[in-house]
């Protein structure tokens, strides 16, 4: 339960966890509902079943939610069919996408709402998964060897959740010495490395040329504050506010400077007596 503190004199009120017995007992029901918004995405029904049984899986309380514990606890999954349909199985990602978005926009689109863009860190013990490396992961506050995702979060007065994810993938994976992982990881050929504020841009600009989520504002912290490819993406969409964090070594103008009008002839005496003026206060 979340406390008081956090419900009270807020514009977009976090809502209250208030699930009673019913609700479990018709969850199946929404569950199904929920799956079959998404059938026409894949070409056969094998697909569709193990595609059903991972999202059991990712919502059940097992401690290890990678494909062999979920095969073994959901009914009717098979542990080869399962990873065949993960790493091989080709489905419409982008009209997944398109239509997740559009759920969303019906359950909680609003005109005032906000996308907010951070990254998260995965633990990882391998080194054997797409992108893994010794990098910051901000789960834990450390360098560690982890999995980094740039995510795109979406909030309005009707509630909030994750709209859209990149892989940021560390720049040593596309040095030569990896290049048979990125083989056994099946990346692009023309993959190139980006950083995390040029991976939230173009969620951003995804997000915005759809035009499927109604937003006004974009919220960011100062990796993407300070980045002028994420600053860009920003100021392309017309009618948006943009909140971004500056780091606390930034440095900036007080006073708005006056720039000096002079022609090339100036000698190095009128220019000092110039600048001399204007931090004088002069004309």
């Amino acid at each position: 339960m979340l406390p008081e503190c956090r419900m009270q004199d807020d514009p977009y009120q976090i809502p209250k966890f208030d699930l009673e017995r019913h609700d479990i007992d018709d969850f199946i029901e929404e569950f199904r509902g929920f799956h079959s918004e998404f059938g026409d995405c894949f070409s056969r029904q094998e697909p569709r079943d193990n595609f059903y049984q991972y999202m059991a899986g990712q919502l059940s309380q097992l401690e290890r939610k990678s494909i062999e514990p979920i095969a073994l606890n959901v009914e009717n999954a098979k542990v080869r069919a399962m990873q065949f349909f993960v790493s091989n199985v080709i489905w419409n990602e982008g009209k997944i996408i398109f239509k997740y978005r559009s759920l969303v926009r019906e359950d909680m689109g609003d005109p005032d709402g906000t996308l907010i863009f951070d990254e998260s860190g995965f633990l990882k013990k391998g080194n054997e998964s797409a992108g893994v490396a010794r990098q910051y992961c901000g789960t834990i506050g450390k360098v560690e060897n982890c999995q980094v995702g740039v995510f795109a979060g979406y909030a309005s007065r009707h509630g909030y959740c994750l709209i859209g994810n990149r892989l940021f993938v560390p720049e040593i994976w596309f040095t030569e010495e990896h290049a048979e992982k990125r083989e056994k990881c099946k990346f692009p050929a023309d993959l190139k490395f980006k950083t995390k504020p040029q991976l939230a841009a173009e969620l951003l600009e995804e997000i915005s040329e759809q035009k499927t989520i109604p937003f006004r504002y974009v919220v960011a912290d100062s990796i993407y504050g300070n980045s002028p490819d994420f600053i860009k993406a920003v100021e392309s969409i017309p009618g948006v506010t943009f909140l971004v964090a500056m780091p606390n070594d930034t440095l900036c103008w007080l006073k708005k400077p006056v720039i000096l009008k002079c022609c090339s002839k100036m000698s190095p005496r009128c220019l000092k007596s110039a600048v001399y003026m204007e931090s004088a206060g002069g004309p």
